[in-house]
């Protein structure tokens, strides 16, 4: 059994340059001011718009999320990359 192919979405790219005014005015947690805050904004947005109606949102959500996943690898892939420079100056 495979998974399906999943296509890159390039919304869901992390974004390390936040508008911090736009996350303050839509009142994010300090805690979740990441690299995909500026998505939480459209999720948040969404959700209280369907009255936190679980069905809705779907496509906001899932975007948020992959952008949490593809940061994630970007910090494994940065990881590997200082490993690699340490190996290599020792």
């Amino acid at each position: 059994m495979g998974g399906g192919h999943h296509h890159h979405n390039p919304e869901a790219d992390p974004k390390r340059d936040q508008d911090i005014q736009a996350l303050k005015d839509a009142k994010i947690p300090i805690a979740f001011r990441d690299t995909c805050g500026h998505l939480l904004i459209k999720l948040n947005k969404c959700r209280r718009e369907a009255l936190f109606n679980p069905t809705k949102c779907d496509h906001e959500r899932h975007t948020y999320e992959e952008c949490g996943y593809y940061a994630y690898l970007q910090r494994v892939e940065a990881k590997v990359q200082q490993d690699k420079l340490e190996a290599a100056s020792s």
